[in-house]
C-alpha cells in the first residue's frame, strides 16, 4: 500500500528480512522511548499533588509538571552527544541496545520514588534528577536507532518508512493514555490520599521499564547497519570533530533551526495541554486524558500524510508549507479551543479543537525522520542526526519560564498561541535555508560530507 502511494518503478528496492526488522526496532523502540517519556504529562500529572505541598498556586502546580517533563529532554541533547558518537564509531546496533536497558532502569527507578510527605522537597528533587538520567539515555534509543533503520531502506521508502516510525509517538501516547485512563477508573485520583496519588501512577511506569526490556531483547536478533559496516574505510575515527567543521557544522546549523519550530509546537500543544487544562483551567483528568488519546489516533494518520506527501512533493517543501498551516491554521484552532474551555464550553469540543490543532501542529515530525537522515554523511550520521534532533528541544523546553513571562504582558491562558505562531516561523525560516534532500544516496553520502546532486530536469527522484 506504501509503495502504491508513493508510486512504483520496476528497478525499485524491496525491504530485506533485516531491513524490516530494523524498521520495527526503530519503532518499537522509539515507542517505548515516547511511553516513558510522557508518562510524566500524562500519568503523573493526576498525581503531581504527590510531590509537592498543599495550596500552591494553580500556575506553580503547572510549572513543576512543565519543568519535571522538560528536565527529560534536556537530557536528550546530552545523551544525543554521547550516544551519537557511539553509534558512529562503534556500531547502530549496540548503541541502541545500551541506551534501552539505561533508560528502561531509571523509568523502573521512578517507580518506586516516596512523595512530598516523606521527604520534601526532596523526592520531587529525585524525580527530576532520575528523569534528566533517564532523558540523557533516551536520547541515545532514536540516536542510533533510527539512522540503522533508514540506513536499511530503500530510497523511495524512506519518507513513508520515517513517518511510520515517527508515528510511534502517538501509538505510544495512546497506549499510556488508555492505562492511565483504566487506572483511574480502577483506583480514582483526587486528594492526597487517594489510591491513584498514592500508588496507582507507579503501574504505568512499571509497565513503562517492561516494555524497553522487551524491546531489549527484540533488538537482539537485529543486525548492524550494513552501510555502516561496509563504509569503515570512511569512517571516521572522531565524528563529533568532524561533524563540527566544514559542510557538516553549516548542515547542523540549518538543522537546528529547523527543528526549534517542531520542538516549539511539541511543546505547546502536547506537553503544555494536559496539565493547562487540568490543573489551570480545572478540567477533569479523566476526560482530558480520554480526549488526547482519541486525538492521537487521528494523529497516526497526520504523520503518515505528511510523510507521503514529502516524499511525493519534496520534504522541504512541505516543512515549510505546513510551517504556514501551523502558524495560520494551527494557532487559530487551539485559540478556540482555549477560548471554549474558558468560557465554560463542552469538554467534548474542547477536544475536538484540541485534535484539529494537535494534526494541524505536530503532523510535520512525520517528516523530520527522513529528512535529518539525508542530511548528514554516513561517518557522522548517528550523530548529526541525534543532536540535530535534539539539541534544538533545549530552548522549547523550558517553555514554562515563556509562558509565565508572557503573562505579564496577557492572560495566562492565551500565552500559548505565541509560541505556536513562533514554532511555525522557525519551522518555515529553517527548512527555506535547507536544500531538499528526498534525492539523497545515503550510500554516497561519505565521510567527507559529499551529497548527491540535485536530478536534472525531468528525472523522477527516487
Amino acid at each position: 500500500m506504501a509503495e502504491a502511494a508513493i508510486g512504483s518503478t520496476a528497478a525499485r528496492e524491496e525491504l530485506t528480512p533485516a531491513a524490516k526488522k530494523a524498521i520495527a526496532g526503530a519503532f518499537f523502540g522509539l515507542a517505548v522511548d515516547f511511553y516513558d517519556i510522557y508518562l510524566p504529562t500524562v500519568a503523573l500529572t493526576p498525581a503531581i499533588i504527590y510531590f509537592q505541598p498543599k495550596n500552591l498556586p494553580a500556575s506553580v502546580v503547572a510549572t513543576l509538571g512543565f519543568i519535571v517533563f522538560a528536565v527529560a529532554l534536556i537530557g536528550r541533547p546530552i545523551g544525543a552527544f554521547i550516544f551519537g558518537h557511539l553509534g558512529d564509531v562503534i556500531g547502530r546496533r549496540r548503541t541502541t541496545m545500551i541506551a534501552v536497558a539505561g533508560f528502561s532502569t531509571f523509568t523502573f527507578l521512578m517507580a518506586l520514588l516516596p512523595g512530598y510527605a516523606t521527604w520534601g522537597y526532596g523526592a520531587i528533587a529525585l524525580l527530576i534528577v532520575l528523569r534528566l538520567v533517564g532523558g540523557i539515555f533516551m536520547g541515545g534509543e532514536y540516536t542510533s536507532a533510527n539512522p540503522l533503520a533508514m540506513e536499511a531502506c530503500p530510497k523511495h521508502l524512506r519518507g513513508f518508512v520515517g513517518g511510520l516510525i515517527q508515528a510511534a509517538y502517538p501509538i505510544a501516547y495512546v497506549a499510556i493514555a488508555l492505562t492511565v485512563t483504566i487506572m483511574l477508573g480502577v483506583v480514582p485520583a483526587g486528594t492526597v490520599d487517594s489510591p491513584y496519588v498514592q500508588w496507582g501512577w507507579r503501574i504505568p511506569f512499571v509497565i513503562g521499564a517492561v516494555l524497553g526490556l522487551a524491546v531489549l531483547v527484540f533488538y537482539a536478533r537485529v543486525e548492524e547497519s550494513r552501510l555502516w559496516e561496509t563504509q569503515a574505510q570512511e569512517r571516521v575515527t572522531a565524528p563529533l570533530k568532524d561533524l563540527f567543521t566544514g559542510q557538516n557544522v553549516r548542515n547542523l546549523a540549518q538543522v537546528f533551526l529547523m527543528m526549534s519550530g517542531p520542538w516549539f509546537s511539541v511543546q505547546i500543544v502536547i506537553s503544555a495541554t494536559p496539565g493547562l487544562l487540568e490543573n489551570y483551567l480545572k478540567l477533569p483528568a479523566r476526560g482530558v486524558t480520554n480526549g488526547l488519546l482519541v486525538a492521537n489516533i487521528f494523529l497516526v494518520a497526520g504523520y503518515l500524510s505528511a510523510a507521503l506527501l514529502g516524499q511525493r512533493f519534496g520534504r522541504r517543501l512541505m516543512l515549510i508549507v505546513s510551517g504556514v498551516w501551523t502558524v495560520v491554521l494551527g494557532t487559530l484552532f487551539y485559540y478556540l479551543m482555549l477560548a471554549n474551555a474558558s468560557s465554560g464550553g463542552t469538554l467534548l469540543l474542547t477536544m475536538v479543537l484540541y485534535t484539529i490543532a494537535l494534526c494541524l501542529a505536530i503532523s510535520p515530525w512525520g517528516i523530520v525522520t527522513a529528512y535529518l537522515n539525508e542530511r548528514f554523511p554516513t561517518g557522522v550520521r548517528a550523530s548529526g542526526y541525534g543532536i540535530g534532533y535534539s539539541l534544538a528541544a533545549i530552548i522549547p523546553s523550558f517553555f514554562f519560564s515563556y509562558l509565565l513571562a508572557l503573562a505579564r504582558l496577557m492572560p495566562y491562558v492565551y500565552t500559548p498561541l505565541v509560541l505556536i505562531v513562533l514554532a511555525g516561523l522557525l519551522q518555515i525560516i529553517g527548512a527555506w535555508l535547507g536544500p531538499e534532500t528526498r534525492h539523497v544516496d545515503l550510500a554516497g553520502a561519505l565521510a567527507s560530507g559529499a551529497q548527491e546532486r540535485e536530478p536534472q530536469p525531468g528525472v523522477v527522484p527516487g
